[in-house]
C-alpha cells in the first residue's frame, strides 16, 4: 500500500482525480438538500437509460438482465438497479450512502418580531456544534406546498442574493462559554424594515409582504420543508488544491461516488443496486429512512417484473446479497491528535477508509464484518489496484459513531462501513481529500463486479 495517493495519480493521471472532483464539487454545491440530490439522480440516470420503475409497473413491462430502474420514494430517497445476467436470489451488490446532512430546518410557525427585527425560528437537525452556525452566511433550500398541491420551490441566499445570518454576541461583552449556545438561539435575522401602513408586528408584516410576491403566505410554511444551509459553493482547499471545503461531505460525497459507479455499470453479472436514502442523521427513521420498508419493496417488485417473484426468493436474495454501507469516518486531525490512535484511524490521501465495525466503547451498535466477506473483499480491490486502509474511529473510549450497516445486517447479508476520510465532519464547512473521493468511485466500480459467495 503506497503512504501517500498521489503518488499514485502524479503527472498526467491527476487529471482524471482533478476532472472527477471538478464535476463532484459542482454536485456539491448544487444539491444541498435531499430533494435537490434526488433530482440531480433522476436526471442522470436517464441519461444512462435508468428508466421509473412506476412506469414500468403501470406497463407491467417485464425486466430482463442488462436492464436499468430506478424508484423515488417522496422525493428524498433513490434506488438504482442493474439487472443481472443471475437470477436476483442469488444476491445483490449493495453500495448504500444517506443524502441527508446537519443543518437547520425552518419551524412551522418560523416568523416572529424582536427588538426592531423580524427573526425565523428553528430547529436543529442532526449532531451539529451549535456555535458553529453563528456568524456564518447562510442560504434557505427547500419547497413550500400550498393546500392545492402547488409546489413552490425555495432558493434564497446563494449566488449574488442576500444571505441569511444568525449573529453572535461580541467578544467586548461575552463572559460565558459562547460553545453552550441553546437549541432556542439559533434563530436568523430575516429583516429590519417595518411596514409603516402596520400598528403591530411591522417588521414581520414587511417580510409577509416579500413573501406574498413569492405566492407563500405564513400559513403555508406548516406544509413546507425549508433547510438552512451554509450559503456558497465547494471549493478547493490547501495551497496545493489537494482538498476539498464544502457543505455535505457527509454524506453526499459517498452518495455522489455510488451513484457515479453504478451509472457507468453495464451487463453485471449480479444485480446490483445503489441506495441513497434519508434520515440517516436522526437514526434512519421514518418513510424515507433505511429502517423504512420501501427498500424491500423496491426488490419485490423488481424481482416481480423479471418474473422471479416468490417470498422465498426474495428473502434468499437479501440473505445472500453484499452491501457496502457507504459513509464517511472520521480523518486523523493534526490540530486535534488526542481523540484518536493515529496507527488505527484514518488518514488522508491513503484511500477509501473500511471500518470494520462502528458503534461505541465496546463496539455498542456496531455491525462487525465477517473476514471471509473481507477477505474477498480484499483480494477483489486488489485485482483492481485500488487502495484502501483499515481503520477504526477514534480511540476506544472516546466515542464513536452509526451507519445504516446494521439496519441491512438485520437481512443476514455481508455488510461493512466504507467511505471517505473526513475533517470537519458535522461543521457547516467539510473537507475532504480529492484523492480519497476518486479512489472511492474506483472502489465502488470494482465493488459492483465481485462475485457473490454464500
Amino acid at each position: 500500500m503506497k503512504t501517500n495517493l498521489w503518488e499514485k495519480y502524479s503527472g498526467e493521471k491527476r487529471t482524471e482525480v482533478e476532472s472527477f472532483c471538478k464535476d463532484y464539487k459542482e454536485f456539491l454545491s448544487e444539491c444541498k438538500t435531499e430533494r435537490e440530490c434526488i433530482k440531480f439522480a433522476i436526471k442522470e440516470a436517464e441519461k444512462k437509460g435508468f428508466v421509473s420503475l412506476e412506469k414500468l409497473m403501470k406497463a407491467n413491462k417485464k425486466l430482463k438482465a442488462g436492464d436499468k430502474v430506478y424508484a423515488v420514494n417522496m422525493d428524498k430517497a433513490i434506488v438504482l438497479f442493474v439487472v443481472g445476467k443471475r437470477p436476483i436470489e442469488e444476491g445483490i451488490n449493495i453500495v448504500g450512502a444517506h443524502i441527508d446532512s446537519p443543518r437547520l430546518d425552518l419551524k412551522a410557525k418560523p416568523l416572529y418580531e424582536s427588538q426592531g427585527f423580524c427573526m425565523i425560528d428553528t430547529h436543529y437537525y442532526g449532531g451539529i456544534k451549535k456555535y458553529q452556525w453563528t456568524a456564518q452566511p447562510l442560504a434557505m433550500h427547500g419547497v413550500v406546498v400550498k393546500k392545492d398541491g402547488t409546489k413552490v420551490d425555495v432558493v434564497f441566499g446563494e449566488e449574488d442574493s442576500p444571505v441569511l445570518a444568525i449573529s453572535d454576541l461580541l467578544p467586548h461583552l461575552e463572559r460565558d462559554d459562547r460553545k453552550d449556545i441553546k437549541g432556542e438561539d439559533l434563530n436568523l435575522l430575516a429583516g429590519n424594515i417595518a411596514d409603516e401602513k402596520e400598528k403591530q408586528n411591522k417588521f414581520k408584516k414587511y417580510i409577509l409582504n416579500l413573501l406574498k410576491e413569492k405566492n407563500i403566505s405564513e400559513e403555508d410554511f406548516f406544509s413546507a420543508e425549508i433547510e438552512v444551509v451554509p450559503a456558497g459553493k465547494a471549493r478547493d482547499c490547501g495551497l496545493d488544491s489537494s482538498m476539498i471545503m464544502g457543505y455535505g461531505h457527509d454524506d453526499r460525497v459517498c452518495a455522489y461516488t455510488g451513484l457515479k459507479a453504478i451509472l457507468e455499470t453495464e451487463n453485471p453479472e449480479y444485480s446490483v443496486m445503489n441506495l441513497l436514502v434519508d434520515k440517516e442523521e436522526i437514526g434512519s427513521v421514518g418513510a424515507t429512512g433505511m429502517e423504512s420498508k420501501y427498500f424491500e419493496n423496491c426488490v419485490a417488485e423488481i424481482m416481480n417484473l423479471c418474473g422471479q417473484y416468490n417470498e422465498l426468493s426474495m428473502r434468499r436474495c437479501l440473505n445472500r446479497s453484499n452491501m457496502l454501507s457507504s459513509d464517511v469516518t472520521a480523518a486523523v486531525d493534526p490540530n486535534y491528535i488526542t481523540p484518536f490512535n493515529v496507527d488505527t484511524d484514518a488518514h488522508f490521501a491513503k484511500g477509501i477508509s473500511f471500518n470494520k465495525f462502528t458503534g461505541s466503547r465496546g463496539k455498542s451498535g456496531a455491525n462487525d464484518a465477517n473476514p471471509e466477506f473481507i477477505a474477498q473483499l480484499r483480494n477483489c480491490l486488489d485485482k483492481a489496484d485500488v487502495t484502501y486502509q483499515a481503520t477504526e474511529m477514534g480511540k476506544v473510549d472516546q466515542g464513536g459513531g452509526g451507519t445504516i450497516a446494521y439496519i441491512m445486517a438485520k437481512y443476514g447479508m455481508n455488510v461493512i462501513d466504507a467511505g471517505v476520510p473526513v475533517l470537519n465532519m458535522h461543521a457547516p464547512w467539510e473537507i475532504v481529500s480529492k484523492v480519497d473521493v476518486y479512489e472511492t468511485y474506483r472502489c465502488y466500480k470494482a465493488f459492483y463486479k465481485m462475485p457473490i459467495k454464500k
